[in-house]
């Protein structure tokens, strides 16, 4: 019996470590502020946001307009380590990510910032967002330019001010370092599993608050990858 409970626990552990979680408390939308500073960008750019499960990301982005491809990924850590089992399992240094390219003339960083905090993630929750938890599901930006750096602190230091939240704002803008693509099966997986539990749970809420909040660069079709 000890044996059984032992390993129920340690099944459940795992379980738990991945985008596979049932329902708890439901997520908050937040109207994030427009940001004070503007991005200043021309030509398709691309960015790092790692914000949960990158299922709920990729899918909120894929339904922006302007964005031309959103990929989940991997973002730091090692080649040989960036696997779903094992990033899932809590021991590597990756955390699940989506690289997003984007064209400014129609959606500009900020706007993808201000789309991130107001739907998709949390940013008081350090290592957690919704129902998943572990270092491999923090919030982070990843900026890949100098502008978008820039943008990125400046729109940080905006939300730590504006009182919208009532605990500490713990979201950090890191250092780009490897990305890596995650397997195929992850690549729009909301558009391919629109029935799958998580995705009804956690993240058609989220795409559906972005087409509330902002109807303007909502676009009704999944851009695939």
């Amino acid at each position: 019996m000890r044996f059984r409970a032992t390993l129920l626990a340690a099944s459940f552990a795992l379980a738990v470590s991945a985008c596979q979680q049932p329902a708890f408390a439901a997520e908050k939308v937040v109207e994030a502020p427009q940001a004070k500073r503007v991005a200043k960008e021309s030509g398709l750019k691309t960015a790092i946001f790692a914000g949960g499960c990158f299922w709920g990301v990729e899918a909120v982005f894929s339904h922006t307009k302007g964005v031309t491809s959103a990929v989940s990924g991997y973002h730091g850590g090692t080649e040989r380590q960036a696997d779903y089992k094992l990033v899932s399992s809590g021991i590597t240094d990756h955390v699940e990510a989506v690289k997003v390219t984007y064209d400014p003339s129609v959606i500009r960083y900020d706007q993808l910032l201000r789309i991130f905090f107001s739907v998709i993630a949390d940013p008081t929750l350090k290592n957690r967002q919704g129902p998943d938890r572990g270092a491999h599901y923090n919030a982070e930006l990843v900026p890949l330019s100098n502008e978008q750096r820039t943008v990125a602190r400046a729109y940080l230091a905006q939300l730590k001010s504006s009182g919208l939240w009532s605990q500490p704002i713990v979201t950090s803008v890191e250092p780009a370092r490897k990305f890596y693509p995650a397997e195929t099966y992850h690549q729009d997986f909301a558009a391919k599993n629109p029935r799958h539990g998580y995705i009804q749970r956690w993240d058609a809420p989220k795409v559906a608050a972005l087409e509330r909040l902002y109807p303007g660069v909502y676009s009704g079709s999944f851009q695939r990858d």
